[in-house]
């Protein structure tokens, strides 16, 4: 008895061993890449939009590098190249702050937001490039905590959501949402 159940433990065993990963005994193969879909018609959704849902696509990973070589320069106060990476024309909608700037204004613009800084570190968490379905939009979105050292030796940090919005090569749009952090409690 003790031999047969010894045999029909190894035979489990070596069964579920060679078993392919992500193959259920339906035969079912999980490649991890489950795209769930749906008609539009069948969702009722609480809320319409002023424009049709754009169907978004993952984009080219060249435009996050893009947004990040421009945050890196901006961090390093390199203030030229940051200027770089935008159009002739940008629209900045950040806090307290909405301005189309002509590209030549850059510099002084950015030298500007440097001004009650000694010192800027980013710590960058994750990013997404998209683009529209129809190809007529292109976005990067980097998450990241920004920490300073102000002008009078104070640390601060902000949570930071920037949306880019990328047409040919350059950024034309800079969305900045910020959290603050809460101050520790005494």
């Amino acid at each position: 008895m003790k031999t047969v159940l010894l045999l029909l433990c190894i035979t489990a065993l070596a069964t579920a061993c060679n078993q392919q990963p992500g193959k259920s005994e339906s035969g079912y193969t999980d490649t991890g890449n489950t795209v769930v879909t749906t008609t539009d018609a069948a969702l009722d959704y609480p809320y319409k939009m002023r424009e049709s849902y754009k169907d978004w696509q993952p984009g080219d990973k060249k435009n996050g590098l893009l947004v990040m070589k421009m945050l890196k320069a901006w961090e390093t106060k390199n203030l030229s190249e940051c200027a770089s990476y935008f159009g002739d024309s940008v629209y900045f909608n950040m806090d307290y702050f909405r301005k189309v700037a002509r590209h030549d204004s850059l510099p002084a613009m950015l030298e500007e937001s440097w001004a009650n800084y000694a010192s800027v570190k980013l710590d960058v968490d994750d990013w997404e490039s998209v683009i529209s379905k129809d190809k007529k939009e292109e976005w990067v979105t980097i998450w990241y905590k920004q920490t300073w050292i102000d002008k009078k030796g104070k640390t601060d940090s902000l949570a930071i959501v920037n949306d880019a919005k990328i047409a040919n090569g350059k950024i034309v749009v800079f969305d900045e949402t910020i959290r603050h952090f809460p101050t520790a409690k005494k």
